[in-house]
């Protein structure tokens, strides 16, 4: 019988969300929104509700690796790179399950720690370097999408909140973003902006909080899809997803807020659901299948991705992200759509390493 090989899951602990305002759950498990004052606090202990998920992902896929019987162990990544490449060195994993999405706070970290795999010639599950760095890049993946004729909501890159000229071309309702961010940060219901009063509060907010610049597009008001795909040669192309909003209170607009994505019995996040297969008409659905595959052979996802959808009224989709290395956790989006696809948690868990195996063989 061929023995398993050892898999080590790589990890990044939450961390002190120094420097910027997001919702944060403090040592007394109480939530907190702010972080600014904790550095100046050495007792207030401040957790990014966005990065305590990564915890039940890698539990989830550790308990995964055993029941299969895969030889698993665990690393928690911070700051110290010593101490990190020591345990690459000691430890001699066969297989790296990549659930790396920061290092000391920083989310461009995300693409340097894989490259420590690269540089050590370990395998490891997920997207490389370069493609880990452009998904951080929201513009650049919208020019990799509209070069590839995908469609993308129209956009701006606004790189100062005191000079900028709004392009005509673009028409409110507007969203604005922080322009590297992930998992949500930085959008709420004041996110969607009416009127250039609102837009200019609001890309100030985004420079004051965030420090970057802010990225302007136009609001899609429309059904919110995502569309997961394992493997490399012949991808597969999962069915598609919808996070349902409809019981969602008006005073929310509809869009997959930090709160909808993370702060458990807020009304946000209690009344975005999500649905699969989508309830969609086969033309339509063929077309959402096929940009997201063209999306993910452009952006140059590995092994597994999540590519992020609106349908305008009109049935028209448009792509508002690709998302290389997605959430794993048991019930997350991903994994439902792998369900839906006939795969257990476990399967799905097994097949992401098959992947690797196949391309490293």
């Amino acid at each position: 019988m061929t023995k398993k090989p050892h898999v080590c899951v790589v990890y990044n602990e939450p961390s002190n969300g120094w420097g910027i305002k997001r919702q944060y759950i403090n040592e007394n498990g109480t939530l907190q929104v702010g972080g600014k004052g904790g550095k100046n606090n050495p007792h207030e202990v401040l957790v990014d509700l966005s990065e305590v998920g990564v915890l039940a992902e890698m539990e989830d896929i550790s308990r995964a690796l055993q029941t299969q019987g895969y030889r698993s162990s665990i690393f928690n990544v911070n700051a110290d790179i010593v101490r990190f490449v020591k345990f690459l060195e000691e430890s001699k994993p066969d297989i790296i399950f990549n659930l790396v999405e920061s290092v000391g706070n920083k989310s461009i970290h995300e693409m340097h720690a894989v490259g420590l795999f690269e540089l050590m010639e370990i395998p490891y599950t997920g997207s490389e370097p370069l493609v880990l760095g452009t998904a951080l890049n929201k513009v650049r993946v919208k020019e990799i999408l509209l070069f590839r004729g995908l469609n993308t909501p129209g956009y701006q890159l606004i790189g100062s909140p005191v000079k900028y000229v709004l392009d005509p071309s673009l028409k409110f309702p507007l969203i604005v973003k922080p322009a590297a961010e992930d998992a949500s940060i930085g959008i709420e219901a004041k996110s969607i902006v009416q009127s250039p009063a609102e837009l200019r509060r609001r890309v100030r907010h985004i420079y004051e909080e965030y420090d970057q610049p802010a990225l302007v597009e136009e609001y899609i008001d429309g059904r919110e899809l995502n569309v997961g795909i394992l493997g490399n040669r012949k991808p597969v192309v999962f069915p598609i997803s919808e996070i349902d909003m409809s019981t969602l209170p008006k005073q929310y607009p509809k869009i997959i807020s930090y709160n909808a994505k993370w702060l458990k019995g807020s009304d946000e996040y209690e009344h975005t659901k999500g649905v699969c297969p989508a309830d969609l008409p086969e033309e339509i659905a063929a077309r959402v299948r096929e940009m997201a595959l063209g999306a993910y052979r452009a952006v140059g996802c590995r092994d597994y991705a999540r590519v992020d959808f609106r349908l305008d009224a009109g049935g028209v989709p448009y792509i508002l992200e690709v998302n290389p290395n997605p959430d794993l956790s048991d019930d997350a989006g991903f994994a439902r759509s792998g369900k839906a696809q006939g795969y257990t948690f476990d399967q799905l868990i097994g097949k992401i390493l098959e992947c690797v195996l196949e391309r490293t063989s």
